[in-house]
């Protein structure tokens, strides 16, 4: 879990409510002053984070080396958390981070730079993801947060940052919801027709792709089958390991929410464009986010499957319209990909039960017939 501390030293006009934002979000790490303390006192849910040594914080944060050693040696007296900030100017102040991080002693060193982010970061992650010290950055803005978050793949264990509006805590807490898990159950193939052509969606990704993963699609908001990304190779098609060939333009898929109280939303197929960002899921349920690079709709004979999941007393119908092509595969209750023109009448695949009725791709109640 990544280390969210937000900077609350001062006090703007908007203070009390980002404090109250910060507290909605479940941001509980908090940089705090003698003058702000105040607002934190005795809440017991949150960590205190100070470079201020009047306040009584869990985390005390030196910003002056000599400070710092002399409170080392003291240590284990104390017994306090002690973080050490320090601003980035030189490979030399580079070469002191990494060498504090070895000591063990200290817990986090927060890093502030300036004009290189990128360069001395991916250096810091290299040397320090296997020291106990934790890395945190000092960020100005979301879209930095990102950047840090994600640089090496491993990115910092977390970021320090000054919110300027609760605009910025609620894109920060989007930031951070990327992954969650999705209900998988067997649903029952009761018939397949043939559409000679329509309009197919192949939805290609700026990440690789695994054995095992692909996106929910579906013709309705009820149900939503696995389709398999296509990353196997074969004798007649190379392998397209960025690419699912994910049904008609008329199709469900689903995408992240912008809310992020709500693990999903749908998108018509036909909506998505370069850019946008989709939820790959693999056979066990488990989802990550990832951006589409390009979308490519094309002519194609399909396979309309109607599938059938029995819950309780309950039988929900669910269809889904794929390519009819032998590197198209729904995924079977085994986790195995099996292509859609060996498919038959009873086979059953991995869907995902959908929310039912949906306004603009959001859940709704109300009476809508779908079939």
């Amino acid at each position: 879990m990544k280390k969210i501390i937000i900077n609350f030293e001062t006090r703007s006009s908007s203070f009390k409510e980002l404090v109250q934002e910060a507290f909605n979000k479940n941001f509980l790490n908090f940089l705090v002053t003698q003058s702000t303390f105040s607002e934190f006192k005795g809440i017991e849910r949150i960590t205190i984070f100070t470079k201020d040594l009047e306040v009584p914080a869990k985390y005390t944060i030196y910003e002056n080396k000599e400070e710092l050693q002399k409170k080392l040696a003291e240590r284990k007296i104390s017994g306090e958390n002690i973080g050490f900030y320090k601003k980035l100017k030189s490979k030399e102040d580079e070469r002191e981070v990494v060498e504090l991080s070895k000591t063990g002693k200290i817990d986090l060193i927060i890093i502030s730079t300036r004009n290189w982010k990128i360069i001395p970061f991916e250096n810091l992650i290299a040397e320090m993801h296997s020291h106990e010290t934790e890395l945190i950055a000092e960020v100005e803005n979301v879209k930095e947060a990102e950047l840090m978050l994600k640089t090496l793949e491993i990115g910092v264990d977390g970021i320090l940052i000054k919110p300027n509006n609760v605009n910025e805590l609620v894109e920060l807490k989007k930031l951070l919801f990327t992954s969650f898990k999705i209900d998988l159950t067997a649903a029952r193939v009761i018939n397949i027709n043939n559409i000679p052509e329509s309009d197919r969606v192949c939805v290609d990704t700026t990440s690789l792709l695994h054995p095992g993963e692909g996106l929910l699609v579906g013709s309705t908001a009820k149900g939503f089958c696995l389709i398999h990304a296509e990353v196997f190779e074969t004798q007649f098609v190379a392998s397209r390991p960025f690419r699912v060939n994910a049904g008609d333009v008329s199709a469900y898929i689903l995408v992240p929410n912008t809310d992020p109280e709500k693990i999903y939303h749908t998108k018509y197929l036909s909506e998505l464009q370069g850019g946008d960002k989709i939820l790959i899921v693999n056979s066990k349920g488990f989802t990550r986010i990832v951006s589409v690079g390009r979308v490519k709709i094309e002519t194609r004979p399909m396979l309309r499957f109607e599938l059938e999941v029995s819950k309780g007393a309950v039988t929900i119908p669910i269809y889904c319209i794929c390519q009819n092509a032998e590197t198209i595969r729904l995924i079977d209750i085994n986790g195995n990909a099996k292509s859609v023109v060996d498919i038959k009448v009873g086979d059953e695949v991995l869907v995902h039960i959908g929310p039912g009725a949906t306004h603009f791709g959001t859940a709704i109640k109300e009476t809508i017939l779908e079939k």
